[in-house]
């Protein structure tokens, strides 16, 4: 279910890459229309994003949040759809960024429901499903483009039929969530998990009082209910079931967000996406420019990329259990840049002939995406690690909000300088030198 909902997001948006554009043009958008339209989706996700976290994070469940955005992704997707004119086809992408926002709770759930060292292999896993979306996207344009029929007042086309085959889509999730999908409880509501945490806490208190050198009668008589609990008495292991207090109560976003190892990773967030997106907005231009590539070569090339970064989730996936998550992204940073130094090296100014440019391009992106997983699972298990549990859902909101910020800058950033390859590229080496010789975060 998790993976589902991330899923359908990354379809939709590779889906889009493909017919957006030629949509906005017989709508008589200008072309400034297709970065806003991209955007849009990206801008009310961010917005929503530690909204539904600080709701998730009050109320300790996510499957009402999960049928609370799908509606927005359903009614967003439907106006998509209508698609009467340009305004509206970009009021769709608003409404339907807002439903984005519940991947905040959706990680803050991992985060409350798995330990500490399985969590990066449920992370990779995870991510893995939001890839599987960018593999499958395109392959739906080979019936999708064929739709020319009239439902009712509505045309479907292929320019119209996304937006109903999404909303179809979205409704059977609707469906799924509300027959299968149960809310697991929090690992610090179950009864072994707080026995285990008592012991540990009751290990760390002294038993002898250092200054009358009496036994402590409190923690006796408290260890003793601790060996109660874990010997399987059903009267005291059942833990109390009171309504959650406030997590944010005393909570402070200054206190949290502005330590160093969180900074970092934040950094470290923002720059893989802008990175990412920047990247995907220069491969198209080229493939173009050097190769001749039309729609069918880029629905092919993407999907080969789908393939090999699925493949590197789960290779992340198998190295999370012997490796630390700083080591994971250490080796992601060092591919990442030295696939930056392979592009520009090779594919800024390209010489050598068609066979020759084509194996450099190949190289390059190989390497971009092979870096790509180990940064994604290894940041985002650190920051699960470095940031409060009980607000799990509003942080991995604020994360992904520094996320998606990436998304709206990186093709902008790269928009206008697809023309001089240096300077684009240049900056992304930059910047991920800046976070490599960055203080080392706790893992």
């Amino acid at each position: 279910i998790e993976g589902m909902k991330l899923k359908k997001n990354l379809f939709f948006k590779n889906f889009l890459l493909f017919i957006f554009l030629d949509y906005l043009q017989i709508l008589d958008a200008p072309a400034y229309f297709l970065g806003l339209g991209l955007s849009a989706f990206s801008f009310t996700g961010l917005l929503s994003g530690p909204l539904f976290g600080r709701w998730s994070d009050k109320t300790r469940t996510t499957k009402t949040i999960i049928l609370f955005s799908n509606v927005f992704e359903i009614v967003g997707n439907f106006m998509y759809f209508m698609g009467y004119s340009k305004w509206l086809l970009l009021s769709s992408r608003l409404v339907a960024g807002i439903g984005a926002g519940a991947g905040s709770s959706i990680f803050g759930f991992l985060t409350r429901t798995t330990l500490p060292d399985e969590r990066a292999q449920i992370f990779a896993a995870v991510m893995a499903c939001r890839q599987a979306g960018l593999l499958i996207g395109p392959a739906f344009n080979i019936f999708l483009r064929l739709c020319d029929f009239s439902l009712g007042p509505f045309i479907v086309n292929k320019y119209t039929s996304p937006g109903l085959f999404m909303c179809g889509m979205w409704l059977l999730l609707q469906c799924v969530v509300v027959l299968l999908y149960h809310d697991i409880p929090p690992l610090d509501t179950l009864p072994e998990h707080m026995a285990l945490q008592q012991v540990r806490d009751q290990e760390e208190d002294p038993l002898i009082d250092p200054e009358d050198g009496g036994a402590d009668t409190r923690n006796l008589v408290h260890s003793e209910q601790i060996e109660t609990r874990l010997s399987g008495d059903t009267e005291t292991t059942r833990p109390p079931s009171p309504e959650p207090d406030d997590p944010f109560e005393n909570f402070s976003a200054s206190r949290e967000f502005l330590r160093e190892e969180v900074v970092v990773l934040l950094t470290a967030q923002f720059i893989t996406l802008f990175n990412q997106t920047a990247l995907e907005t220069m491969v198209t231009p080229l493939t173009q420019r050097y190769f001749g590539f039309g729609e069918l070569g880029n629905s092919v090339m993407y999907s080969l990329c789908g393939v090999e970064v699925i493949v590197g989730f789960f290779l992340v996936r198998w190295l999370s259990r012997v490796l630390e998550d700083r080591a994971v992204l250490a080796v992601g940073l060092l591919i990442c840049c030295g696939a930056c130094v392979w592009c520009i090296i090779f594919l800024a100014s390209p010489q050598g002939g068609f066979a020759v440019e084509l194996t450099e391009f190949i190289i390059g992106v190989f390497l971009q995406l092979l870096g790509l997983p180990f940064v994604a699972v290894s940041q985002v298990s650190l920051f699960s690690k470095v940031t409060a549990e009980k607000t799990q859902g509003f942080s991995q909101g604020v994360r992904r909000s520094v996320g998606g910020l990436a998304t709206i800058l990186g093709p902008l950033w790269a928009g206008g300088l697809t023309g001089n390859l240096y300077v684009m590229l240049g900056m992304m080496l930059l910047l991920l030198i800046l976070i490599m010789v960055s203080d080392s975060t706790p893992d």
